[in-house]
């Protein structure tokens, strides 16, 4: 490493004790680096150092000031690794003493990553107002409903006010108009107060291409590779150990100055890295330092399109370290099976059984033969059930579709109850998308705010490209348009009204249930037993702890079915069941059975029933 100090942050302009401004900038190519001050009229020249990297010190920089730099006496460019863009991505950055802020979470105590039940939220829609302020006005609600771990999509500055966040164009700096540096740090203290650990989305593939300066200041990114995005991020090819740097200083700093407790790091798939120890390894090295320094537990989350265990294994038996990772399959196998099309990449999972696979062994596609991708895919997995994430809905689900349609738009309210509990019975870590909860109405739609109309008009053709492959007729809507943007924002007046409100109360009893029964909440794959009929649509999987069991019986049919099930006890006691009149349902289950369960299910039901074992 050339300038890792996990202790603080070292890369752009930090503030010492004195007031000091302390200025670091990697630029192998430039011969001339100034620093401009243009509120003060005043020029600061950089010294150049080893290997490409120049600094300064000055009391004339002080926090709150806009800065540029110079190279070569050419174009004056915001800062790289800015912590404020005030005037949007092309503006000045501007620069803030990241430890000003004055923390109350000294007693916060981070839990176990099994513990997770994680809530994703995207700032700007998730409120009417769409900051950091606001959002903190629901962290009561997000408690009250069951969750204990905030996923924030990604933060760092965008053009404009609107955009998902996967645009982002300067990884230091949180997106102004959300609340910036002060907002979020004041979001996660907040957060903590109240017992929430927080999760940020960060994206480490690729940079978006409205205000991208990063190759004006050396070679951050190769032709050795391509990407969806483009020429792929360098971090093996020349010069890659300042930008190797630059991204290990960014994943530490989210931990130690936001005091974020784990990132979901973007498409890790797509990261192109050949290197003796891939760039995620030495991500991991550096947070297990930090851990060390601090006694703060932090987690690394990845979003991964490949079934791969050497992402998800420790160093120590050649893995890269990370701690979960998200399982798209999982998602995909509960849509077909609940009845939604089979089309793009739904066309490779063959509904209820893909999805007793799932439960039992994680990956769908574990060694075989994929017609989609025209391969053998994947790889078998021992690894723990916290090391996945599951879900039945997120952002890229619903906002990928051409319209945006949530999942309370595509299938039944019944269905959206057992949707919901097949993944909070999982021996996975569970994931709710905003609004899930309560069956919010108004769609989540792709939108943004560049003003390059090149660029406008290449996003507005990519997003008619991908849905080619879903055989879709109409126009998407218009990402550009702020009205896109405005109708995917949360409606809370629905929590308020029925069947939403019927919807959100189950959603809390079903997210109590899974807290309160070992075989739930205790994620040992081994305790897990599956069982699926094709011809019924109907699943029935075993957890257990010791001497409890919990059976989850689900039908996914639209018919009543009928199930037996070759364990016997002295009693059964229903923990929860979708059906009941109480969750809007058309009838009770059975409060007991004695025996074997025998019994008739509901359409579209799940029901929950444990021994009387404690």
């Amino acid at each position: 490493m050339t300038n890792i100090n996990t202790r603080k942050r070292t890369i752009g302009v930090n503030f010492a004790a004195s007031g000091e401004a302390q200025v670091l900038l990697w630029a192998p190519d430039a011969n001339q680096v100034e620093l401009l001050i243009p509120g003060k009229d005043k020029t600061v020249s950089l010294t150049c150092k080893d290997l490409g990297y120049w600094i300064a010190q000055t009391t004339d920089l002080q926090s709150g000031d806009l800065y540029y730099f110079e190279l070569d006496g050419k174009k004056q460019l915001p800062d790289p690794a800015s912590l404020s863009q005030p005037d949007d991505v092309h503006g000045a950055s501007r620069a803030i003493d990241i430890n000003s802020f004055q923390w109350k979470d000294d007693s916060w105590q981070h839990f176990p990553l099994k513990d997770y039940i994680i809530y994703e939220l995207h700032v700007g829609t998730f409120t009417p107002e769409g900051t950091f302020a606001a959002a903190e006005m629901k962290l009561d609600y997000l408690v009250d409903l069951g969750i204990t771990a905030v996923e924030i999509m990604p933060v760092a500055q965008f053009p404009g006010n609107r955009n998902w966040g996967y645009d982002g164009v300067y990884p230091f700096c949180v997106q102004h108009s959300y609340g910036g540096l002060k907002g979020l740090q004041s979001m996660v203290d907040a957060c903590h107060s109240k017992g929430l650990a927080v999760i940020l989305d960060v994206v480490f593939n690729h940079v978006g291409p409205e205000g991208n300066h990063l190759e004006e200041f050396g070679p951050y990114f190769t032709e050795k590779y391509r990407t969806p995005w483009g020429n792929a991020i360098n971090f093996d090819d020349a010069w890659c150990d300042g930008v190797r740097d630059f991204f290990i200083e960014n994943a530490v700093m989210w931990f130690r100055d936001f005091h974020i407790d784990a990132l979901r790091m973007d498409a890790v798939h797509a990261i192109k890295d050949f290197s003796p120890e891939h760039i995620l390894q030495k991500i991991k090295q550096q947070v297990d330092i930090l851990i060390q320094q601090t006694g703060r537990k932090h987690y690394l989350i990845v979003e991964l399109d490949l079934n791969d265990t050497r992402f998800i294994n420790p160093v120590s038996k050649a893995g890269y370290g990370m701690d979960a990772q998200w399982i798209d399959e999982f998602h995909h196998a509960l849509r077909v099976t609940s009845g939604q099309e089979k089309t793009g990449y739904y066309s490779d999972f063959d509904g209820i059984r893909s999805l007793a696979k799932s439960y039992e062994d994680a990956y769908v596609y574990d060694g075989a033969f994929s017609e989609h991708r025209k391969k053998v895919f994947g790889m078998k997995t021992e690894n723990s059930g916290e090391q996945f994430v599951v879900f039945s809905q997120n952002h890229d689900h619903v906002g990928n579709r051409m319209l945006g349609e949530r999942t309370s738009q595509l299938v039944s309210f019944e269905m959206q109850k057992v949707l919901a509990g097949a993944v909070l019975v999982s021996p996975y870590l569970p994931l709710l998308f905003m609004g899930e909860e309560y069956g919010e109405k108004n769609p989540f739609q792709y939108f943004v705010s560049h003003t390059d109309p090149e660029i406008v008009e290449m996003v507005r053709k990519g997003r008619k490209k991908e849905f080619e492959a879903f055989h879709m007729d109409g126009e998407a809507p218009d990402p550009v348009l702020e009205e896109t943007f405005e109708r995917s924002k949360l409606n809370w007046e629905l929590i308020e009204k029925e069947p939403h409100q019927t919807m959100l109360n189950y959603y809390k009893e079903l997210i109590a249930t899974r807290k309160s029964q070992p075989p739930l909440c205790v994620l040992n794959r081994k305790k897990v037993s599956v069982e699926h009929n094709t011809a019924t649509q109907v699943i029935v999987l075993r957890r257990q702890h010791k001497v409890q069991d919990v059976i989850c019986l689900m039908n996914f049919s639209a018919e009543m079915q009928e199930v037996e099930v070759s364990l016997y006890a002295a009693s059964w006691r229903k923990l929860l069941g979708s059906s009941d009149l109480q969750w809007g349902g058309s009838q009770d289950m059975p409060a007991q059975v004695s025996g074997e369960l025998a019994l008739i299910l509901p359409p579209e039901s799940i029901t929950l029933y444990s021994n009387q074992y404690e």
